[in-house]
């Protein structure tokens, strides 16, 4: 199977973002890829308001990615924002196209760095998967990263890959965690792991401020045995890669740690 991860840098003008998203997918499966998945935030960026974006699952933006989707005969992944009680949002990633529709709603929150996502957004409590091409995928959003249960969890239910969509926080030693972290997740559920992360703005010539995560790159694309297969240095850019679900099998054959867990 043929995937893609839009490694992007989105603003504030959710409209603007779903253009992008629209020009990437076109990209994607010009390059022959069934799936293309897209960073956290993509319908509007950090450090921007989400209360007055966030919408339903059937409202305008996400119909606009289901259009996305259907337009160019692809599957996309994408992170938005979707209304939650008290005044909060969920952090959603909304997964459409080719016969798939699922949602999941992040589970950990970034509490973490100086920043403070509970504020305005409430936690999701369940994992989600789908099936394209008779492949399982689960779905995980940044700071789940750091949570190995999720991904064990995904992989319990079924999924031969997981989908990671960040938007990574920077500062001192951050790129490395990243790195880090990708790859031990997908040791743990012995499955392939499609990280994609917003850009670096400085990459790409944006000015940012505060503490928002924003992003760094990194997008990478990893093995079940921990293997980077394919990565992005921090510039924007479009990572195509190709899967064999079947590894998963063959590695879980020699790794069975799904298998062998105690508790």
């Amino acid at each position: 199977m043929r995937v893609a991860l839009a490694q992007i840098v989105t603003g504030r003008d959710p409209e603007a973002n779903l253009r992008l998203l629209d020009e990437h997918a076109g990209r994607a499966k010009e390059a022959g890829a069934e799936l293309v998945v897209f960073p956290e935030a993509s319908m509007r960026a950090f450090g921007n308001s989400l209360t007055d974006i966030a919408e339903s699952l059937d409202g305008r933006w996400a119909q606009g990615l289901r259009d996305v989707a259907a337009r160019h005969g692809i599957a996309v992944v994408a992170g938005m924002f979707t209304p939650a009680a008290g005044g909060k949002v969920r952090n959603t990633l909304l997964a459409t196209g080719s016969g798939i529709e699922a949602h999941y709603d992040k589970i950990h929150l970034y509490d973490a760095f100086g920043f403070s996502e509970s504020d305005t957004v409430e936690a999701g409590d369940a994992v989600s998967t789908f099936t394209l091409g008779g492949v399982t995928f689960g779905l995980a959003t940044c700071y789940d990263v750091r949570f190995p249960a999720l991904f064990t969890a995904n992989a319990r239910a079924g999924a031969h890959i997981n989908i990671l969509c960040a938007s990574w926080g920077a500062g001192p030693g951050k790129t490395d965690q990243w790195d880090l972290l990708v790859r031990a997740r997908a040791l743990d559920s012995t499955t392939f792991v499609l990280a994609c992360g917003q850009a670096d703005p400085a990459a790409a010539g944006i000015e940012t401020r505060g503490t928002a995560p924003t992003g760094i790159g990194h997008s990478a694309v990893v093995g079940p045995d921990g293997t980077v297969l394919a990565r992005l240095d921090g510039a924007p850019g479009l990572l195509v890669a190709d899967v064999d679900p079947g590894a998963v099998e063959q590695v879980r054959k020699t790794l069975p740690v799904l298998a062998n867990a105690r508790l």
